[in-house]
């Protein structure tokens, strides 16, 4: 489809949506008990307290939510479960969703200062975005002016490679427009900000890239993602492990395609096993709008439960270290090649030797939770 086309039937999708959300505000439901993200728990299960006005919401409902507020859980809903033939599924999709976070909690986690980890102060860049030039709505422009807004040094767009089709992944003369586009932006924003121009490249079921050599050497820096065969419950680790051994490949993003309830994520536990493996890690929001951008914070609060320190993310760094990361030369680059394919004593120092500013950058792989 071509992206004229693909950019109208986005528009004409996030009208209906502010639409929606236009309908929404002015007939919900206003009273005094209506909770804000800043109401208590404790106010909301005292038995004196009404819950606010939710339409669809009844006295079973009320009942059950009650319990969870109390105990964490309801005895209604498990009763109603055990009666019913749907344990097993049930139990399967609870798993799933382990070690989620709900946004009051990820809140709870960024602003509690017993936490070790990255703080939002110390993030200086999302790498993994979208925009209209695949399946994302903004503008590399609006994308640039919102990053700056969030306090970000740098960013990169990382829009979907041309072999997919289903996301409107770019051709190679579409990402040729779009570097014009990234130098424009860069240009008018002088040395406040720096956007990035990025590529998200498909995983083929074999580790494949939908990118040649020459095309993928032509982008700043490179993510390789799977989009396919992710229900699936065989080893995928070959298929993984191929794919970041292409040589402009720096960052395996969302390796187990999260989604809550039917797939599971990499979780605080994983990027903990990542950072004693030895890994750079990078916290991302692969944001499609503007407001998902916020996503990043969900990340940074895993990492924190994690207790990495911001010197082994690739977000914390400056921007001459994040390009050095970036770089095809792997001799004079952190995460360069070199490092993903030779773990061993003497990659390790030519890396530390490449920038002493990150004293834990000498990793042997990248990964993205």
């Amino acid at each position: 489809m071509p992206r004229a086309a693909r950019r109208l039937l986005k528009c004409r999708r996030e009208e209906c949506v502010e639409a929606r959300a236009g309908y929404l505000d002015q007939h919900r439901p206003l009273s005094p008990g209506r909770l804000t993200e800043n109401d208590s728990a404790e106010q909301s299960r005292r038995s004196d307290t009404a819950l606010p006005r939710i339409s669809g919401i009844g006295p079973g409902s009320t009942r059950i939510i009650r319990e969870v507020l109390d105990t964490g859980e309801s005895p209604t809903v498990e009763r109603a479960i055990d009666a019913s033939d749907t344990r097993a599924d049930i139990d399967r999709r609870r798993a799933l969703r382990r070690h989620f976070l709900s946004r009051a909690e990820m809140q709870r986690v960024l602003s509690d200062p017993g936490f070790a980890g990255p703080t939002q102060q110390q993030y200086r860049g999302d790498v993994q975005m979208h925009s209209e030039w695949s399946d994302g709505a903004p503008s590399v422009q609006q994308i640039a002016d919102a990053c700056l807004a969030r306090g970000y040094q740098y960013a990169a767009v990382s829009d979907h490679s041309h072999g997919l089709k289903i996301a409107g992944g770019m051709s190679m003369a579409e990402a040729a427009e779009q570097r014009l586009a990234i130098a424009r932006v860069n240009a008018r924003l002088g040395g406040q900000f720096r956007l990035l121009q990025g590529i998200e490249a498909n995983i083929g079921l074999a580790g494949q890239l939908d990118l040649t050599d020459e095309e993928a050497a032509t982008f700043e820096i490179v993510l390789a993602a799977p989009h396919s065969r992710l229900r699936k419950a065989d080893d995928q680790t070959a298929r993984m492990l191929a794919a970041i051994q292409h040589p402009s490949v720096r960052i395996l993003a969302h390796p187990r395609g999260r989604i809550t309830g039917s797939r599971p994520g990499v979780s605080d536990v994983l990027a903990r096993r990542a950072f004693e493996a030895g890994y750079v890690i990078a916290l991302d929001s692969d944001a499609h709008t503007i407001g998902q951008l916020a996503y990043a914070e969900t990340a940074l609060a895993h990492a924190r439960l994690a207790a990495i320190p911001p010197d082994r993310l690739i977000n914390c760094v400056a921007l001459t270290v994040c390009r050095a990361i970036a770089c095809a030369d792997p001799l004079a680059s952190l995460g360069s090649c070199a490092v993903l394919k030779d773990p061993g004593a003497s990659a390790l120092c030519r890396v530390r030797a490449a920038n002493a500013a990150v004293r834990h950058a000498s990793c042997s792989a990248h990964s993205s939770p």
